[in-house]
């Protein structure tokens, strides 16, 4: 039994016509299907300047800027202080004298934050009250006693953090709140320790009473 022997440019060219066919076919349908360009000229536009001579009598009515004066400024030297003229200068002071320590550092007035242990010598005392208002409800239903508060003082008098110890009617309107109001706006002498002031809390109360 004899085998066929088969040359491949046999098969090659029977796949000639059909893929020539199959390209043209593509061509055809990407002319069909891609969108037609249209190339338009570029219009090009030249605009023309023309410089005009403004004629004398037109010139003469038109105003020229007005000139800003300028202010004059006297700068004195010190060669100018030790001349005869040094009495007619005015020497005027515009800052006071300060008795501020740059070197001392400023405290940060940090509500709550005084230690409640300190240890002085001398009491806080009050200087300034303010005026302490009776809630109408709280009169009217004949509430009667004191409101104990523990008040923080700092070094400069101003009151800081406070806290109710006894509560003697709470909530908004009450007492307890009419109390708070008003040490918020006293001040103090503050406490001293060793001669200089300490910030300390400080425990009284406030009383209320229809008598």
């Amino acid at each position: 039994m004899h085998k066929k022997s088969v040359d491949w440019k046999d098969i090659a060219e029977s796949y000639y016509d059909k893929s020539v066919s199959l390209a043209i076919l593509i061509l055809l349908f990407a002319f069909i299907v891609s969108p037609k360009i249209e190339v338009k000229p570029y219009d090009r536009t030249i605009n023309i300047t023309e410089a005009i001579d403004i004629p004398p009598e037109i010139k003469e009515r038109i105003k020229p800027p007005e000139e800003t004066v300028k202010p004059v400024v006297e700068i004195i030297v010190e060669e100018d202080l030790d001349s005869e003229d040094e009495e007619d200068i005015e020497i005027i002071e515009t800052i006071g004298v300060t008795s501020l320590d740059p070197y001392d550092k400023v405290q940060e007035k940090i509500l709550g934050q005084t230690s409640k242990f300190v240890v002085y010598e001398d009491e806080p005392f009050v200087i300034k009250r303010a005026p302490l208002e009776y809630p109408v409800f709280a009169r009217n239903a004949g509430v009667e006693g004191d409101v104990i508060l523990q008040v923080e003082v700092f070094k400069d008098g101003s009151v800081g953090a406070i806290e109710v110890v006894k509560s003697l009617m709470s909530g908004p309107g009450g007492l307890d709140e009419a109390a708070i109001k008003s040490v918020k706006k006293w001040e103090f002498s503050p406490a001293k320790s060793g001669g200089k002031p300490v910030a300390c809390w400080v425990t009284f109360p406030v009383g209320f009473y229809l008598n």
